[in-house]
């Protein structure tokens, strides 16, 4: 994270006793990154955080991918991973179903109606985008609300679990990190602020307001860690007390929401490249946000981008709202997924090119994963692939 916050009780020195109105010492726990020397928060618990009574193995959901193979730029269907039965007893950590990785970051998707079980990634950051719903996040930290447009950002190693609320399915289009997930280098300051060519700033950025204290014994909590290479394996632990006894903390390090309507645009005369649309990266790997705007406006411009070959990375674009002018004919639509590999040519659909000329907006909403190794196909992504997208450009199906 970018600046510090203070929640609830914290002594006024750091590593000193800190203690109840009983008289009861509270245990600090230090939670930082990159060992010692990074961000990091102290948090002061009531009971021991690291006592464990039980650790069993956790099955994960199917993580395995296969090679995009032959090399072919794909629409997968997201909605149609889960029907209107099937979604109400899922829940957003045990529910999600992989669709896309590589050794750097994992894309899962799920549309859940349960409340999640306690839950921890010990592999790295998540970042989670909600397409529509609402959920109360609980956290060893406190509680967060958020909604559909809002982006959850977990820091490697946070206890947490998902509450769906309402009637309607919880959709959330998780990306997974082997690493951190920040905002992009480019925002900031040598020393963490946000710039003022920066697309939002930390008034965007909602944290946790207060602590949240529950009660209970023999707690299972499912963690997500490491296992051989880069395959995550899982580990089903038992706390004796429950985790959320946090009665305060403070530092630089985590969870907090940002909604993509507090995301604004840059623009230019003339069509501007995906880096202006970046809103966080983590490592081999950006997250960009198209949002709508206003569209280029030199005299001869053409508003729907350019045909580009992606010669350093793989581009994962997930549709989540308006009207996406280039890719109409496609098929693709709200809750689409396009795959566009490293090594293929891509641009917009025939007609989107001269059909853009004079548009003055874009009314679209999408979220770009671009990586710099290639993406695999999870068992949604197989699942969901429609088999026809690579031929929309020519008109016509496969030779053979």
């Amino acid at each position: 994270m970018v600046y510090y916050r203070r929640i609830g009780e914290v002594p006024p020195k750091r590593h000193t006793q800190h203690r109840s109105a009983e008289g009861t010492l509270y245990f600090e726990e230090l939670m930082g990154e990159e060992g010692f020397s990074s961000d990091s928060s102290l948090l002061y618990h009531r009971e021991i955080p690291s006592a464990i009574v039980d650790a069993t193995p956790w099955e994960l959901p199917d993580q395995s991918t296969v090679a995009n193979h032959p090399l072919k730029p794909r629409h997968l269907k997201l909605h149609e991973l889960f029907d209107d039965r099937e979604w109400k007893a899922r829940d957003v950590v045990t529910g999600r179903r992989l669709v896309l990785g590589n050794g750097d970051v994992r894309i899962s998707y799920v549309a859940a109606g349960e409340a999640s079980p306690l839950y921890r990634n010990a592999i790295g950051d998540e970042c989670v985008y909600l397409e529509s719903g609402d959920a109360v996040v609980e956290t060893v930290f406190g509680e967060l609300r958020a909604g559909g447009g809002d982006y959850v950002l977990l820091p490697r190693a946070t206890t947490h679990r998902w509450i769906p609320q309402g009637d309607e399915p919880l959709r959330a289009y998780c990306i997974e990190a082997n690493s951190h997930i920040t905002p992009a280098a480019r925002y900031l300051s040598r020393y963490g602020q946000f710039l003022e060519h920066s697309p939002y700033c930390e008034r965007d950025l909602h944290g946790p307001t207060a602590p949240l204290l529950a009660a209970g014994t023999d707690v299972e909590v499912l963690v997500k860690h490491r296992g051989r290479g880069d395959a995550p394996i899982g580990t089903r632990y038992v706390y004796p007390q429950h985790p959320f006894d946090v009665v305060g903390w403070d530092g630089c390090l985590y969870p907090y929401t940002f909604n993509v309507a507090d995301f604004e645009p840059i623009t230019g005369r003339v069509h501007q490249p995906p880096p202006v649309h970046q809103v966080f990266e983590g490592a081999n790997f950006v997250v960009c946000n198209f949002v709508p705007r206003k569209v280029d406006y030199h005299p001869l411009s053409i508003p729907v981008p350019y045909y580009h070959s992606n010669v350093d990375s793989d581009e994962e674009m997930f549709y989540c709202g308006g009207d996406y002018g280039a890719r109409k004919g496609s098929g693709i639509g709200q809750g689409s997924i396009s795959l566009h590999p490293g090594g293929h040519s891509h641009g917009p659909q025939p007609g989107a090119y001269e059909r853009s000329i004079g548009t003055e907006r874009f009314d679209e909403l999408a979220v770009m994963v671009d990586t710099f190794r290639p993406l695999e196909l999870g068992e949604a992504g197989r699942a969901a692939d429609d088999g026809a997208y690579a031929w929309t450009w020519a008109g016509r199906g496969p030779l053979s």
